[in-house]
């Protein structure tokens, strides 16, 4: 039996208390997450999951630590951000805390969850679920050093969707407006299925009424917005700012920010904001692993223009993610009817009235000579239709219920 064991870590005003910083646990060794809130976990049940922290296990490494692939022994499968004791500054331990108190709060299908946290003498841990094909960035700019084949055109946009519907939550759909600060491909996760999920919340800021707020600058270059990288000063307007650089990376495979690459060419923001309304210039800037079709080059055009806007200079000139959800949705859920050369199959003629399409399929299939053996007849079918109900006239036939 798996114990759970419920931290009440909050304050009055939701932030977490003073422990974070002090390190007092005493909480058991087979203490596991299962569901949203303040959960701590036993270190020791991290250092069994993860095989002491071992090499092998290594999934990643940030700023503030790296991140280990774990096992519980139920076999569910974990991440675990390990801060390193060399970076344990006042500024690492806001962040540690802030991404607690931001996804203790929130809960969406396009954000990676918190599993929990550990706090044990100077050991401060984080656990998320896991998220197999890894950063979107690997994807994208290494997926040929790496031997992993190149998202298709269809998987890019289901990311982009994925990616605005989570911030599109995070603006306006909890409970409070929160603003990422530091959106970028190596912060969007990928499952098995390459459904996205953005990920961490260290820099996350509560943007009261929406409002901007002022704040030291934080983020990765080639991503910030130009209001913020100059004044300091941040909406949720420099999220869709970030979010339309990620949309030129899927579209061109090219980083944001690239010093090897040609001076006009090395803000990809700046310079594909000027080619975008080329169709000679955009096509020439697609990646190449792509196979780009006509009706594909026009979803490809599509998004091209939101990116564009997403990137507007002026913030006011910005959509909100909705607007993106809005442009991306009716790509990704496009739906197609059966041309009409397809209209019979295994040898049916679907224009053909019910039961004489039934007789044609019991005729023209070889594998059966008895009408018994596929246990089914004509008879036994109309057998299955309701008797007419009391009250209803006797004239009444299917025709009148179309």
């Amino acid at each position: 039996m798996v114990k759970i064991v419920i931290a009440n870590n909050t304050n009055n005003n939701g932030s977490l208390s003073s422990d974070l910083r002090s390190g007092e646990s005493s909480v058991s060794s087979n203490t596991r997450v299962i569901e949203a809130g303040n959960f701590i976990i036993s270190l020791q049940v991290l250092r069994n999951a993860t095989k002491n922290f071992a090499q092998e296990n290594v999934l990643g490494r940030g700023g503030f630590g790296v991140v280990y692939k774990g096992m519980l022994h139920d076999g569910t499968m974990i991440a675990v951000k390990r801060m390193e004791a060399s970076v344990l500054s006042n500024k690492a331990l806001d962040e540690f805390q802030a991404e607690i108190a931001v996804l203790t709060k929130v809960r969406h299908r396009n954000l990676v969850s918190i599993l929990g946290y550990s706090i044990e003498d100077a050991e401060r841990l984080l656990v998320y679920e896991y998220m197999p094909q890894g950063a979107l960035s690997k994807h994208l700019f290494r997926w040929k050093q790496l031997g992993l084949e190149p998202l298709s055109w269809k998987k890019r946009l289901n990311i982009a969707l994925d990616v605005a519907r989570g911030m599109e939550y995070l603006h306006n759909l909890a409970h409070q407006c929160f603003i990422h600060r530091d959106l970028k491909s190596s912060n969007i996760l990928l499952g098995d299925d390459y459904r996205a999920k953005v990920s961490d919340f260290g820099l996350v800021k509560l943007a009261p009424d929406g409002n901007s707020v002022v704040t030291r600058l934080a983020g990765t270059f080639g991503y910030l917005a130009p209001e913020y990288a100059v004044t300091g000063k941040i909406t949720t307007k420099a999220d869709v700012f970030s979010y339309g650089v990620v949309l030129m990376e899927l579209i061109t495979g090219l980083m944001a920010l690239d010093e090897s690459r040609a001076e006009e060419t090395r803000y990809l923001a700046s310079w594909f904001y000027n080619i975008k309304n080329s169709k000679e210039k955009l096509r020439a800037a697609i990646d190449l692993s792509l196979d780009v079709t006509d009706e594909t080059f026009e979803s490809i055009r599509i998004i091209a223009e939101l990116a564009g806007h997403c990137t507007a200079r002026e913030p006011h000139q910005r959509p909100d993610m909705g607007h993106a959800v809005n442009v991306l949705a009716p790509l990704v859920e496009k739906w197609k009817p059966i041309k009409d050369e397809q209209e019979e199959y295994l040898g049916i003629d679907f224009r053909q009235p019910l039961l004489q399409m039934v007789k044609g399929w019991q005729a023209g299939d070889s594998t059966t000579s008895d009408v018994s053996t596929v246990g089914l007849s004509l008879d036994d079918s109309k057998g299955s239709i309701p008797a007419r109900p009391a009250g209803f006239a006797e004239s009444f036939t299917s025709a009148d219920g179309r």
